[in-house]
């Protein structure tokens, strides 16, 4: 049976982090919501997404298909519903399809908006990721459940005596490296994976990941519930973030309620409020209906797309989100709403070259061997350079 991850309207609502993505490619937890099903249900799975993603993200049709509304986090009770599916059977919750179980025929004409007849009603509330808040603001959530996943039946690797460890809830991989850390779980579990590294004097408060082959450097303090995605380097001062693959915090500076996209720099001295002066409700600028949103919260900080990159001291307010490829510098406090491939900041912004843009790119892939700039990401960065052409010139993006 073939599993096929499928993005639904929360695509949109999602942007700018999905511009680059299918819904279930992202990370929440520990895992991204796709590699969470593969875990659940033992299979691989495949994405069902924008034309544009498909080169990077291709979808495998058989005989006999499962698919998975993205942007649903699996439980134990989702999990049980969607094994017991048979062939044209579905799943929804609130008049949401949350899954479908289709022939080869059926599959290819499949549509997110699609009614099967006869669903089965899902009762409980399940963990959904419709707004990028969501992502940091259901972390916690997830962290625990991931913990609990990847460590079931397994004991932790023993670490340095060096360490102190509080609590029970404390498991790392082989590999894991750290001295002269303090690591409390009493708030939640603390999970280092394979390759990854804690320098000297750091202190960390769970429930808190670290993916494989990243690094904290020395003196860092991090609060829950906080993810640090895969080779990325993290320094000063995290708060309840959530920061994908391949991007790095290194040095001093506050980052507090917020997303970072994957290939991102963020840099020296670097802050971001994530509350109000007058402690009043945080809005984001939406995509979808392209205005200012009410998010419901207090404590919201920075959203930023992926290859996005800021110079030192670079001071963002409460709210504010930054499009794909954008080069944010300079004095003051940026706009709240960057759009995608912009360059400049308080003083005004400019349309990024695309040219200079994959330039950079391609020596910022060039740092990882094991990652090639091939014509999948080039194709995924154009298109979404031309998506976002109208948004930039609508916010005063000049061309330089």
């Amino acid at each position: 049976m073939a599993i096929i991850l499928f993005d639904d309207n929360a695509r949109n609502t999602l942007l700018p982090l999905t511009y680059t993505r299918p819904v279930a490619d992202l990370r929440i937890g520990i895992l991204t919501i796709a590699e969470k099903w593969e875990k659940h249900l033992d299979q691989t799975s495949s994405f069902l997404t924008e034309e544009y993603l498909q080169a990077k993200f291709p979808v495998t049709i058989t005989d006999d298909n499962l698919f998975i509304n993205g942007s649903y986090c699996p439980d134990e009770a989702l999990i049980e519903e969607v094994s017991k599916l048979e062939t044209g059977q579905s799943i929804t919750y609130r008049n949401q399809l949350v899954a479908v179980r289709l022939n080869a025929d059926d599959a290819k004409g499949f549509g997110a908006q699609q009614v099967y007849p006869d669903p089965i009603i899902h009762e409980r509330i399940p963990v959904t990721i419709k707004f990028p808040e969501d992502i940091f603001k259901k972390n916690d959530i997830e962290l625990r459940k991931d913990f609990t996943l990847l460590t079931k039946g397994r004991t932790s690797a023993v670490m340095s005596s060096t360490n102190t460890i509080i609590g029970n809830d404390f498991f790392a991989e082989e590999g894991a490296i750290a001295e002269c850390c303090t690591f409390s779980t009493h708030n939640g579990p603390i999970y280092l994976s394979a390759k990854t590294e804690v320098w000297e004097g750091t202190n960390i408060r769970g429930p808190f990941a670290l993916c494989e082959n990243s690094q904290i450097k020395m003196g860092t303090k991090i609060y829950g519930a906080t993810t640090v995605g895969p080779y990325c380097r993290v320094g000063g001062e995290v708060n309840n973030a959530v920061l994908w693959g391949y991007s790095n915090k290194g040095h001093e500076g506050y980052l507090g309620n917020s997303v970072v996209g994957e290939w991102c720099n963020i840099g020296a001295d670097t802050n971001n409020s994530n509350l109000k002066n007058n402690y009043a409700e945080v809005k984001l600028w939406d995509y979808a209906s392209q205005s200012m949103r009410k998010t419901g919260l207090q404590f919201c900080g920075l959203i930023m797309g992926d290859h996005a990159k800021c110079g030192i001291n670079t001071m963002f307010n409460t709210g504010t989100v930054v499009g794909v490829g954008s080069n944010v510098f300079g004095g003051g406090y940026p706009p709240n709403f960057i759009p995608d491939f912009s360059w400049g900041g308080a003083e005004g912004l400019e349309e990024y070259a695309y040219n200079k843009m994959m330039e950079t790119t391609e020596r910022v892939f060039a740092r990882r061997e094991h990652r090639a700039f091939n014509d999948a990401e080039k194709q995924i960065l154009t298109e979404v350079f031309n998506l976002t052409k109208e948004l930039r010139e609508l916010n005063g993006c000049v061309n330089n």
